[in-house]
């Protein structure tokens, strides 16, 4: 209890809750924001350059359309254009051959469902009906009655 001395919180600092991620609507605010992250995004982007010898391009337009860049490499346009050859090959080497099987799966798939409407087809205009069991013509003999209330329905209306 008594005679216990609690320190003050620390001068000057804020304490700060979760910062909610949605646009700020101040506009001073906002621009006082973006400034701070800008530079704090752009001293990130220098460290992990040195720090872990990475190439690291940043390009950051303001709201007003200013641009702001950090580069590693030489020139941000070299490592513009080692970006576009690396996504380039990637989508010429490794996207294309599952785009492939997929195409394949898709077109195995296509072929079954046409074949099974196909079937259905037949046994609605009463052909094949040999191999169906009672509860698929009951299916068959209410599909054809539905169908012919609809008929109906349109022809009298």
């Amino acid at each position: 209890g008594e005679g216990i001395d609690r320190a003050p919180p620390a001068a000057g600092r804020m304490v700060r809750g979760k910062t909610q991620m949605k646009r700020i609507e101040n506009a001073t605010s906002r621009q006082v924001t973006f400034s701070k992250r800008r530079n704090g995004l752009l001293k990130k982007a220098f460290e992990l350059s040195v720090l872990c010898d990475a190439e690291v391009a940043l390009v950051v337009f303001s709201p007003r359309g200013r641009l702001y860049e950090f580069a590693s490499a030489t020139s941000l346009q070299k490592s513009i254009d080692r970006y576009k050859a690396y996504t380039k090959d990637t989508v010429n080497n490794k996207t294309v051959q599952p785009d492939i099987q997929q195409v394949k799966a898709d077109a195995l798939s296509l072929a079954k469902k046409l074949e099974a409407l196909e079937d259905s087809k037949r046994k609605i205009l009463g052909e094949n009906l040999g191999g169906c069991s009672t509860e698929e013509l009951h299916f068959l003999e209410g599909k054809i009655e539905k169908s012919l209330r609809v008929i109906r329905g349109k022809k009298v209306g």
